[in-house]
């Protein structure tokens, strides 16, 4: 069965970001995985390394992870999910990486503080691993709760072919919208008519049985242009398309993505070309 993966540092974000996983993984019929990395040096007290001590540091650490699963999905009502629980020795990343390797992860989830700042272990790792990682990454603020029949944005510059990976990450997304539809973002200081038309076709021919809502905004600035989209348009899920190897296009670079993330209240989707 295919899996969400939950990053979690035990702060409030993280469990807000994990009741967040549980709501959308009910809807979609998948299970959640809560993963928590032990930093390589942590539980070693004055360099000094007893391995009977960190044994037991690390299985209190992984029983901590246990409860703080069951708490939420008890909370929350979702008791009838498969959840797994990770807790693993070095850093988020590679632990990460470590496990989507074995496993069938369709999405990766990871909370934020939201409008207020990118802080916390894992809100700082945030903007780290929509850089570094090619993986369908689910930002969710503290402000953010997974709605009943959640809206959600595409925010694309036409430039960018999304991997199939993704393509499926934002079908499956649009399964827990229920609605099936979706708004569709472009913002540019010019419009080229022949490009929007070629953009617009694309989009239609990889979501054939979404109802697709274009938007266009004048403005120099991406992440304003967004911006102001939001505030003036109803949106629950931002999904934000980051470029790798094309630094010509201004849209989606590494910059955009973490000032819409450190600006936003909405949970925010970034899928990769």
């Amino acid at each position: 069965m295919k899996q969400i993966l939950v990053a979690t540092d035990f702060s409030n974000s993280a469990e807000n970001a994990m009741s967040y996983a549980l709501a959308l993984a009910k809807i979609l019929k998948m299970e959640v995985v809560a993963v928590h990395a032990i930093h390589p040096t942590e539980g070693i007290n004055n360099s000094t390394y007893n391995a009977i001590f960190i044994e037991d540091y690390y299985a209190k650490k992984k029983e901590a992870l246990d409860e703080w699963v069951k708490r939420i999905s008890l909370k929350g009502g979702y008791t009838d999910i498969n959840i797994f629980s990770i807790c693993d020795v070095g850093f988020l990343k590679s632990v990460i990486s470590k496990y989507i390797k074995e496993h069938p992860i369709e999405l990766l989830v990871m909370g934020i503080t939201g409008s207020t700042g990118i802080t916390g272990i894992v809100g700082s790792n945030a903007s780290m691993m929509v850089t570094k990682m090619r993986i369908p990454t689910l930002i969710v603020p503290l402000e953010s709760n997974f709605p009943s029949f959640p809206i959600i944005t595409l925010a694309t510059d036409y430039e960018t072919t999304l991997s199939a990976k993704d393509v499926n990450a934002l079908k499956e997304m649009l399964k827990g919208a229920i609605s099936q539809k979706m708004q569709v973002l472009y913002v540019a200081e010019k419009s080229d008519k022949n490009h929007i038309q070629t953009g617009e076709r694309a989009i239609r021919e990889l979501f054939p049985n979404t109802g697709i809502d274009f938007n266009y905004i004048s403005d120099n600035s991406a992440p304003n242009g967004i911006m102001d989209f939001i505030r003036s348009n109803h949106t629950d899920i931002l999904c934000l398309v980051k470029h790798h190897h094309n630094i010509i296009y201004r849209m989606f670079t590494t910059s955009t993505v973490n000032q819409v993330m450190n600006k936003s209240v909405k949970a925010i989707l970034v899928l990769h070309e």
